[in-house]
């Protein structure tokens, strides 16, 4: 088949433009033809929170990128429709994670589709954001209303579209869940004496890991509240947070301060690249993520990959994915159930039981299958 992604890829960074290269480089591997179709302009730089929009890596070399959706200008969508719908590809993917992109992505979709020979199938991360706002009411049923299919990574997100489609018309469009696949590109586990001496922390303690972007959302407040309540019990934990901040740090700072946590916390307030994952993860024990809204999370499958015990809030998709005291923890979203977690972890040794079970269970979730989801949706 001919695919085009039309979604984020280098050169922005993060974790939407790896998933849609490594599910470009899975469609590759299959015999087909693919393009990443990503932004000239993806956020205003008034809208983006964060310090960059844009990696320092190089241009992946076995990809075929164009640099062609401004995101703020209806002239260009139609003009990228309009290419697009020459080009004829089988199948359009729009990646989709927020209203936002939904005017471009729509009209991109209703033109592309025109030809009577592209089918535009979504790949939709988050239906309804974690942080909603008036837009996601009015753009994303435009958006619903112009696809001819749905694969989600979660449940719960096929449970969103269908209630923005119902908005839009009677009818029913084909979905499919298919869990997010996991990062197999990060390189090999590191042992944690390597990835401590790499990071400079000692190697004698025991580490949890908070990692990604700092956002309201991600219950990071949560994590500091629950690890106040078991500081005294383990006296040897610590906690890593590893990724930049989009909101004000100086809280959590406050936050720590008053807790008695200022020695035992490592913050690390920067985008941490691709190649430095495996130290963080290798130094980690216990990967934490206390979220109080979610979907899924590319996090947990770059735990997969690492075979690291993880601790999820049972929100969203989180939970469908870590099977409770199997490879780790589903509890609620408060203090109290993560510490009473935590505790159980460090305090009964459960590190080499759950690492068991995920090297077992990391099988399921293979890239072959995301794209056996678009071809099912497709037919």
């Amino acid at each position: 088949m001919k695919v085009i992604i039309l979604g984020t890829a280098w050169p922005y960074r993060g974790g939407l433009a790896t998933f849609n290269e490594r599910l470009a480089r899975q469609f590759v591997s299959e015999g087909h033809e693919v393009k990443l179709y990503t932004f000239t302009l993806q956020y205003p730089s008034f809208l983006f929170p964060g310090k960059t929009q844009y990696t320092n890596e190089p241009a992946p070399a076995d990809l075929t990128i164009r640099r062609v959706l401004n995101s703020c200008n209806p002239i260009n969508w139609l003009r990228v429709g309009h290419a697009i719908r020459k080009a004829a590809p089988d199948m359009l993917i729009c990646c989709y994670w927020m209203s936002f992109f939904a005017p471009a992505f729509g009209l991109v979709s209703r033109i592309a589709r025109r030809n009577e020979r592209t089918r535009c199938i979504a790949l939709v991360h988050n239906m309804i954001p974690h942080e909603p706002n008036i837009l996601d009411k009015l753009f994303a049923p435009y958006f619903v209303a112009s696809q001819d299919g749905f694969v989600a990574l979660s449940e719960s997100v096929v449970g969103d579209i269908e209630k923005v489609e119902s908005q839009t018309s009677r009818v029913k469009r084909p979905k499919t869940f298919s869990p997010h696949p996991i990062y197999d590109h990060y390189g090999e586990r590191m042992s944690k004496n390597e990835a401590c001496k790499a990071l400079n922390l000692p190697a004698d303690k025991n580490y949890m890991l908070f990692f990604g972007l700092v956002r309201a959302y991600k219950g990071l407040d949560l994590l500091l509240g629950a690890f106040g309540c078991v500081k005294d019990q383990l006296p040897n934990l610590q906690l890593i947070i590893a990724g930049e901040f989009y909101e004000d740090e100086d809280k959590y700072r406050a936050q720590i301060a008053q807790l008695g946590l200022a020695d035992r916390v490592i913050i690390r307030n920067e985008f941490i690249p691709d190649g430095d994952l495996r130290k963080y993860f290798g130094a980690a024990d216990l990967i934490v993520q206390p979220y109080k809204t979610a979907t899924q999370s590319g996090v947990t499958q770059v735990a997969f990959h690492f075979e690291k015990p993880m601790l999820v809030t049972n929100v969203g998709g989180l939970g469908e994915i870590v099977h409770d005291h199997q490879m780790g923890y589903a509890c609620e979203p408060t203090a109290e159930a993560i510490a009473n977690d935590v505790s159980d972890y460090f305090t009964n040794n459960r590190q080499e039981a759950y690492t068991s079970y995920l090297q077992k269970e990391k099988t399921k979730y293979t890239w072959s299958k995301m794209t056996e989801a678009f071809i099912k949706i497709l037919k």
